[in-house]
């Protein structure tokens, strides 16, 4: 039941920020390994970049990849919070006063993460594909062409067998472990906080909404170099030995990031994942909690 309600709750949250994540993908691809001035800018900001697209591919175009995106979700924070929930029943992270250990916080997060990054990853894949498909005056970054969630899915086994649904999934591992481990650590440490100063009780909205927040601002800090390369090594394409044209690996991508992009490189498209995290993280732990409320009333009925 933890997995069902963590997968429900995401599937509601990710219906709102799809179009952020689109958005997203498509600044963090613009001016690949390009110097700054060397390419032509066609996403200026977030707002810019929601006006080119709409006016483009239509009002559908920002909610490309909602499918697999769905399907992401339901795998990855089913897995995460139906066993981040798990462990916070065991009692194994909590401490005598009824809060939760900072380093338990952070371990199980991550961990849980991890998880659910690396069985969802075939998914985010060809999210990351469809998301970044659009027509050529928009285009930016290397275009796959699918057709469909399923036929992306046939086409990439049928070349690169069923390792290649993984292609990309070692960056899934840092990417999902620190940004779980900032959004769990923070939000229940804001509602630990809230609740100790007596500012709001701990599964009033007002509390999840500021805990979701803030851990929506700590989750775009720390995690956006790593989606970055995250993006960046899905999306590439492959040569006829299903080799990557771009980047051997994360090392290989940071360090050319870096030399052509700078440090800034790894920060490409940071507000879209801020208005993308922030709304998210908020709608996915509000449900969450309000499932969980409700199944628990529901099973002392």
């Amino acid at each position: 039941m933890d997995f069902l309600l963590g997968a429900a709750a995401a599937c509601g949250a990710v219906i709102v920020s799809n179009p952020m994540d689109v958005l997203k993908t498509r600044m963090q691809l613009q001016g690949e390994l390009k110097e700054r001035g060397r390419y032509s800018i066609i996403y200026k900001n977030i707002f810019h970049a929601a006006f080119a697209v709409g006016q483009a591919d239509g009002l559908s175009g920002l909610q490309k990849g909602l499918g697999p995106a769905l399907g992401y979700q339901i795998v990855m924070n089913g897995i995460r919070f139906g066993l981040y929930q798990k462990i916070l029943d065991s009692g194994i992270i909590s401490l005598s006063d009824g809060s939760t250990s900072t380093l338990g916080c952070v371990i199980a997060g991550a961990g849980v993460g991890v998880l659910g990054g690396f069985f969802g990853s075939p998914l985010y894949l060809v999210k990351t594909h469809l998301q970044s498909q659009a027509v050529e005056s928009i285009a930016v970054g290397y275009q796959h062409n699918h057709q469909s969630v399923s036929s992306a899915l046939i086409k990439i086994a049928k070349q690169d067998g069923l390792k290649g649904l993984w292609r990309g999934a070692s960056t899934s591992i840092p990417r999902v472990g620190i940004g779980s481990a900032s959004q769990l650590f923070t939000y229940s440490k804001s509602k630990d906080w809230l609740d100790h100063y007596e500012l709001y009780p701990r599964d009033s909205w007002q509390s999840t909404f500021t805990g979701a927040m803030a851990s929506g601002l700590v989750i775009a800090l720390c995690m956006s170099p790593f989606d970055v390369i995250s993006t960046r090594i899905y999306n590439q394409g492959l040569d006829s030995k299903g080799r990557g044209l771009l980047y051997n690996g994360i090392a290989d991508c940071v360090a050319k990031i870096f030399k052509t992009e700078g440090l800034w490189g790894f920060y490409k498209g940071w507000t879209a994942i801020y208005f993308r995290i922030g709304p998210h993280s908020f709608v996915n732990l509000i449900l969450w909690d309000q499932f969980k409320n409700l199944y628990n009333s529901y099973q002392k009925s």
